[in-house]
């Protein structure tokens, strides 16, 4: 489900809950509405209110982390993907055919994570398989024959990075889904209908009343909105900027 439908959702809701709670004041007897009514419900909606606002917080800075998390570990991965690449290219002519194999592999993650955004080096053949390439890196590197000391430890330390990039691959993936769960964004939604119907069971029914009832609902759905934009930093309008990656594949096989 895209953010924008799940920001739609949450608009309907809240504003609806406003309009029904107008609806209400008028069949409601007059003793429901009453001034010892009205502070119950105050004091009710209170803390609703202040869970509700804890509960966003949390949300906020859960979805935060995730973006970061993410962002700093394609930055991490740009980094040793280019230092790879420095290190076979001091191993000698061998490793030529490995660092082709890791300039194919870059070119088609970027493709495949931002197909909107292509690499200069398209692939050709249809749907690549990404971690395929990444595992021929790994055994071609592997397969490498040193002739020197130098070229053995040189081969020690690009496995020891291939495995490092090979952790940071899955890692990335394995959170690209998201870290919040559907449960929290229907408890927050639910909430959020709670208090808007309350302000629009106590309001006066006039135009301001609907207008301000109207941004308010816009607000809490735009805040639910860039939540769930952050939450999946490789979707959407908030996403995470291939750049690190660009500038990697333009540093490889110089």
């Amino acid at each position: 489900m895209s953010s924008f439908v799940i920001g739609g959702i949450v608009f309907a809701c809240t504003f609806g809950g406003a309009l029904i709670g107008m609806l209400l004041r008028g069949y409601l007897p007059e003793q429901h509405l009453n001034a010892e009514t009205k502070d119950v419900i105050k004091l009710s909606m209170g803390i609703i209110g202040t869970m509700t606002a804890l509960v966003l917080g949390l949300l906020v800075g859960s979805a935060n982390a995730t973006f970061n998390t993410q962002r700093e570990g394609l930055a991490q991965l740009s980094a040793s993907i280019v230092y790879l690449d420095r290190v076979l290219a001091h191993y000698g002519p061998d490793a030529q055919r490995s660092r082709e194999t890791l300039r194919r592999s870059v070119a088609d993650s970027i493709e495949r994570i931002w197909p909107d955004q292509p690499s200069e080096e398209r692939s050709t053949g249809g749907t690549s398989d990404t971690s395929g390439r990444y595992e021929a890196v790994f055994d071609q590197v592997q397969a490498l024959v040193p002739r020197t000391d130098a070229q053995r430890a040189l081969q020690g330390t690009a496995i020891d990075i291939v495995k490092d990039i090979a952790r940071t691959r899955w890692s990335l993936f394995a959170h690209q889904g998201g870290s919040i769960s559907v449960p929290f964004f229907v408890v927050m939604v639910l909430w959020f209908t709670l208090i808007l119907a309350a302000f629009g069971l106590f309001a006066p029914p006039n135009i301001v009343v609907v207008a301000a009832l109207l941004i308010c609902s816009s607000v809490l759905s735009s805040a639910i909105f860039l939540i769930s934009e952050l939450d999946r930093p490789f979707r959407g309008i908030i996403q995470i900027s291939s750049a690190p990656l660009q500038n990697a594949l333009k540093e490889l096989n110089k």
